[in-house]
């Protein structure tokens, strides 16, 4: 545990003390002797995604007042859900949704990458959130450098157009490729940029590091491991250790710049199945650790991270990744150490197949709080809470977060 965590964990530790005080008071003085509730502190947090419009802007091209009536519109329903954080993604394609002297401007707000939007999206975003008393976690997609896999779609000053020797394509996306030092180091600084300067509560990373595989189809990458491998003779090896130097030394500077920042990952809700690994869980779907290189259970253990957020998008039951089987094993994996346990919890799946009980959240929620290793949840994404999960978080609410 670096120190800046330590002193985080010191500070929080006497804020419950003082929450728990508190309440004692205030339970001696109630009526009828009833004991009085501290606030809650655990996680209750909503995904607001960018990339390809999902949830905010809602398309392209609108004008800056309509941008911010939709994004108010989104934190108040968040109010109205009892939530507490949201988890904004500010640089969703190698773009920037505040001034940034890295990479241009997202063309998801104006149609047009490099085009001014004419406001500052990151600080109205952070300081609307905190108006509403609701914690901003910036969220930022590290290496996707574009939908499409033309680097001469990019504007000219684009940094993947200034060094094609730091990209490959893959599965018709343009990537930064991990393994190259300065295309680390680059994604690195550009995400520090809107930290040093954005009055934000947390840092958050998505599931994206090496891509999702492709089906026959090899990331192109052995040229860059001929030339960066050093004593690496496993590939696969190679590329989890550029992750973990990107996750470690984010960390690291995260800290260093906002010390009461949180840092934390959203990760693919399988680290390892136990067929591969004993260490794993009980079963049978995509692991994090072989897919896409992210060995999300060491960032654990070394305490890279302040909360982990894994994405288990599976209902109780589901043959291949049952959500009862994750959960008990990612609250094993966060005992004993510092790292705080969100589920990330897929509301836009409500009412496909495998989720048509519109109690199927609130059950997870239950699930959740036999497992003290569990501090909170995170829903993808704020519109499916107004449209297919309506029904799923109005019965979360009055079951779970005091009706």
């Amino acid at each position: 545990m670096t120190r800046a965590q330590g002193l985080r964990r010191i500070r929080a530790d006497v804020l419950v003390l003082a929450l728990g005080m508190v309440a004692v008071l205030l339970g001696l003085f109630s009526t009828a002797g009833a004991a009085a509730k501290a606030p809650s502190t655990a996680m209750r947090g909503v995904w607001i995604a960018s990339v390809a419009n999902i949830d905010w802007p809602s398309k392209p091209g609108l004008t800056a007042e309509q941008q911010q009536a939709e994004y108010r519109k989104l934190l108040d329903q968040a109010v109205d859900n009892k939530l507490n954080a949201v988890f904004v993604q500010v640089r969703p394609t190698a773009d920037a949704f505040w001034p940034s002297p890295h990479e241009p401007w997202s063309h998801w707000l104006t149609g047009e990458q490099g085009k001014d939007p004419g406001y500052d999206p990151l600080k109205f975003a952070v300081d609307e959130a905190h108006q509403r008393g609701l914690a901003f976690h910036a969220w930022f997609n590290p290496y996707r450098v574009s939908m499409q896999a033309d680097p001469q779609a990019l504007v000219p000053e684009h940094p993947a157009r200034q060094h094609p020797d730091w990209t490959f394509a893959y599965g018709g996306k343009l990537y930064f490729d991990p393994g190259v030092p300065e295309a680390r180091e680059f994604v690195t600084e550009a995400i520090m940029h809107a930290v040093r300067n954005y009055d934000v509560d947390g840092v958050h990373l998505d599931d994206y590091f090496y891509p999702y595989p492709v089906e026959g189809e090899p990331i192109p990458d052995e040229d860059t491991f001929a030339e960066h491998g050093g004593d690496f003779t496993d590939i696969a090896d190679w590329r989890r250790d550029n992750v973990n130097r990107l996750v470690s030394e984010l960390d690291k500077r995260v800290h260093e710049a906002r010390p009461d920042a949180q840092f934390g990952v959203s990760p693919f809700g399988i680290w390892r199945n136990a067929s591969s690994d004993p260490d794993g869980s009980d079963t049978n779907g995509l692991e994090s650790y072989s897919a896409i290189y992210a060995d999300t259970r060491k960032w654990v253990e070394e305490g890279w991270v302040d909360y982990i957020a894994p994405q288990i998008y599976w209902p109780i039951g589901h043959a291949a990744a049952d959500y009862a089987k994750l959960v008990p094993w990612w609250s094993k994996t966060v005992t004993g150490t510092d790292v705080d346990l969100h589920i990330g919890q897929a509301a836009y799946r409500v009412g496909q197949e495998g989720w048509t009980d519109p109690g199927e959240l609130s059950k997870h929620l239950a699930l959740n709080a036999e497992h003290p290793g569990v501090k909170g949840d995170i829903y993808f994404s704020a519109k499916s809470l107004t449209s297919n999960a309506a029904e799923a978080i109005a019965r979360v609410v009055e079951e779970h977060y005091g009706g």
